[in-house]
């Protein structure tokens, strides 16, 4: 067994998927991002939380990029999720009621999709596996 040499913090939620683009950076390699509105709190009136995720891996690729039409055709796309590598970043508010004061945008990384539901329809459900879920494993 390999001994990890990272300290993980990730952030495991359920949340809707918006703004799905490819980013083509000056420098570097494309990757796909997205935003993520998790709910969190009392289920009858839910807090939200917006996360600008950069969606890493193939499996979070593949399925991300498959929800984009769903997306644009302004169905509800709800998924299961774990984030990583989260951090903040200052930005300024360019227009509206806001222009000119300091925001916060939660930057993170799309590890793993659990789960897809569109409009309510579950459409794509992950294997489980021990390894990422050891809290289901039991011992006699």
């Amino acid at each position: 067994m390999s001994e990890n040499k990272f300290f993980d913090l990730h952030i495991n939620g359920i949340g809707y998927v918006n703004r799905i683009r490819e980013v083509r950076p000056k420098k570097g390699q494309p990757f796909w991002a997205c935003d993520i509105v998790a709910l969190h709190g009392d289920r009858e009136a839910p807090e939200k939380t917006r996360f600008d995720c950069r969606v890493s891996g193939e499996q979070a690729e593949r399925l991300i990029r498959r929800c984009k039409e769903y997306v644009e055709q302004d169905q509800k796309v709800l998924i299961g999720f774990k984030l990583g590598d989260l951090y903040p970043e200052t930005f300024v508010y360019k227009q509206g009621s806001k222009a000119g004061e300091t925001g916060v945008s939660l930057k993170a990384r799309l590890l793993r999709i659990g789960w897809i539901k569109i409009d309510g329809e579950t459409v794509y459900t992950a294997e489980r596996t021990t390894q990422e879920n050891p809290e289901e494993t039991t011992s006699e």
